[in-house]
């Protein structure tokens, strides 16, 4: 397993697969590159190069006490795309992810980036604020994290269905269930908490209007992690010359339940 190091000296997990032109998959935030097991194989037989890394506190990174604020997410996926020398590059950001990738773009520019997609991604702002007033307030953010302080299985146990929508008739298998819950469940602690406190506050709106990229952003309409309304639908309306698309019976984990169709919409961006 490769590592690359980032500025403050901690080691992140990467996975490199196949030659051409490349993908860097940014993961959900309590996930790690392994959920992206449906779209690698896919990108790396029609002839792209797929690039994966596991953040801080997640995966098989390392699990500092700090860093886990929006800016230096950002800057360690910088690190990386910088480490490999990439260019050309299909940034992909799911839920979490696509915050890093908005504030990949905001530090650090288009030049290495052709193209991005949005997937189920927490954009643009998620906090009420005087501005932004359809936001979520402060106290349910860290009433949550109450939760996760209380019982943290428990919080994923109860939204394990939800995250696929299986009431819609998405077929899961218990086994998929489990094994993402448990993915989440080996993120540490300490990072599921300081993540999510990041993302709640990041502000994003202004660097959505400013893409000039080719973008894609595909939201489950089911999706019980990140509001449709709250997310998807007010990140369409920012980003100038989207391609938007809706999938009715998707839940935050489309990239699973819907992998066919995703793949399928990721690869006509990048062909178009």
């Amino acid at each position: 397993m490769p590592y690359f190091e980032t500025a403050d000296g901690t080691r992140l997990s990467y996975e490199d697969y196949g030659t051409g032109t490349p993908i860097v998959f940014v993961a959900s935030w309590a996930l790690s590159a392994d959920m992206w097991e449906y779209q690698v194989r896919f990108f790396v037989e029609q002839g792209y190069r797929c690039v994966l890394m596991d953040r801080r506190g997640h995966g098989r990174s390392d699990r500092p006490s700090t860093g886990y604020d929006i800016d230096t997410r950002a800057d360690d996926l910088a690190t990386l795309i910088e480490h490999l020398d990439l260019r050309e590059i299909t940034l992909v950001g799911h839920s979490a992810g696509g915050g890093e990738v908005a504030r990949y773009l905001a530090r650090h520019g288009e030049d290495r980036v052709a193209r991005v997609a949005f997937v189920a991604a927490v954009l643009p702002f998620l906090k009420r604020t005087d501005d932004n007033p359809e936001g979520v307030p402060e106290f349910l953010c860290e009433a949550t994290v109450s939760q996760f302080q209380t019982d943290r299985p428990k919080w994923f146990d109860q939204r394990a269905q939800g995250f696929f929508a299986t009431h819609l008739g998405n077929d899961v298998s218990p086994g998929l269930v489990d094994l993402t819950t448990r993915q989440c469940l080996e993120t540490s602690p300490w990072a599921t908490i300081e993540v999510w406190r990041s993302t709640f506050h990041a502000d994003h709106r202004a660097t959505l209007r400013a893409i000039t990229v080719p973008t894609l952003i595909v939201h489950g309409a089911a999706d019980q992690s990140a509001n449709i309304d709250l997310t998807g639908r007010r990140t369409a309306k920012l980003v100038p010359g989207n391609v938007y698309k809706e999938y009715p019976t998707a839940g935050h984990g489309l990239f699973a339940t819907h992998k066919d169709q995703l793949n399928a919409d990721i690869l006509e961006l990048i062909r178009g």
